[in-house]
């Protein structure tokens, strides 16, 4: 953690707070410790148990920034080849994924020997391992096996449908301008109607408001429009707030207006640089993904040890939160970075050296 230094310090900041409140949500939604332990913290439980699930919101918008500024930094897509980009975020998304399903599966099992609760996933069938490996789980219907894992699936739609529209505008005349509007376009029609349809909840229309937010925050600080970019984001993010208020479009607004003002500004590269951040953002998709099954066994296990005891299961999750950003930590630097394509190869060719 010492040697972790942050890049984009605002973007690992805003990161490492919304994990942490993520994993925080599921201590306090899935029991049993939660659940004894409330009479003892009974607003702050609640508190995250209502609303800290909102920081979804806060990497929806981060996820387009970040995906805009990698991909078009200033609404110029230049040749891109949106199905190879689209296979990379799928590669890097769902391996780890898949490593991760396993384990929770793994803890699942061993915790329904010690546990009976409703929160523990069932075993799970072929088909529900295949559509969560293929990203697919709430489209076709299936029972998660983790929680959180419909994100990652949203992420991947959100950013395949950003490739494509910056694949299908590059040849164009005027792609920047299209991609701009198209952009935009998205998401009105994603803040004005689909983010209120609950029927399109497991498709990325209708999260794509937050998300062309965050596109739009990174255009509007590098396009040589920005300002009047910047009013229509903000346009939109009013309008939205205007036509029906709703607090997680509220936070997206909020976030993406402060990105765009970070970038703008300068301070976006430079604020708030510290070490403990940065190492809880690079780690936050570890953390993510892994959290749950921690958090599982660690209910399991105070579910035997402290069954009646609110000072021991709040003592429990704190355990849990604690175990599950080291267990992030390990699973960042074993599965997420060392099965990176690259580091795949170099690992390859070490163990055929010394064959």
């Amino acid at each position: 953690m010492n040697r972790t230094r942050s890049r984009l310090p605002l973007i690992d900041t805003l990161k490492a707070i919304a994990s942490q409140l993520i994993v925080l949500h599921h201590l306090a939604f899935y029991g049993p410790m939660s659940d004894i332990a409330l009479p003892l913290a009974p607003d702050a439980i609640s508190w995250l148990y209502d609303h800290a699930r909102m920081a979804v919101q806060v990497f929806l918008v981060l996820a387009g920034f970040l995906a805009a500024r990698s991909l078009a930094p200033a609404a110029l897509p230049g040749a891109i080849q949106p199905l190879r980009l689209i296979w990379q975020r799928y590669y890097r998304l769902a391996v780890p994924l898949a490593i991760a399903l396993l384990i929770s599966v793994l803890s699942a099992a061993l915790a329904r020997q010690l546990l009976n609760h409703e929160s523990i996933p069932a075993a799970p069938t072929l088909w529900q391992m295949v559509s969560h490996t293929l990203l697919l789980q709430g489209v076709l219907g299936q029972e998660s096996l983790s929680a959180g894992v419909w994100y990652i699936a949203i992420d991947f739609q959100l950013f395949a449908m950003l490739c494509l529209i910056l694949g299908a505008v590059s040849k164009l005349t005027h792609p920047a301008r299209v991609a701009l509007w198209l952009v935009a376009g998205l998401t009105c029609a994603s803040l004005l109607h689909f983010n209120l349809q609950s029927d399109w909840d497991n498709w990325g229309l209708y999260f794509f408001g937050a998300y062309g937010l965050g596109v739009m925050a990174q255009w509007s600080s590098r396009h040589r429009h920005g300002r009047a970019w910047l009013l229509l984001l903000c346009s939109l993010g009013l309008a939205a707030l205007a036509y029906e208020f709703r607090p997680r479009i509220a936070l997206a607004f909020a976030t993406a207006t402060l990105l765009a003002a970070a970038a703008r500004s300068g301070w976006l590269e430079r604020w708030p640089d510290f070490r403990l951040s940065a190492w809880l953002g690079q780690i936050s998709y570890s953390v993510f993904l892994i959290h749950f099954p921690v958090c599982l066994l660690v209910n399991a296990v105070f579910s035997r040890v402290a069954p009646d005891s609110p000072a021991l299961n709040l003592a429990g999750m704190l355990l849990a939160w604690l175990f599950s950003i080291g267990a992030g930590h390990l699973f960042y630097h074993r599965v997420e970075i060392g099965l990176r394509p690259q580091a795949a190869v170099r690992a390859l060719r070490t163990a055929l050296s010394g064959v």
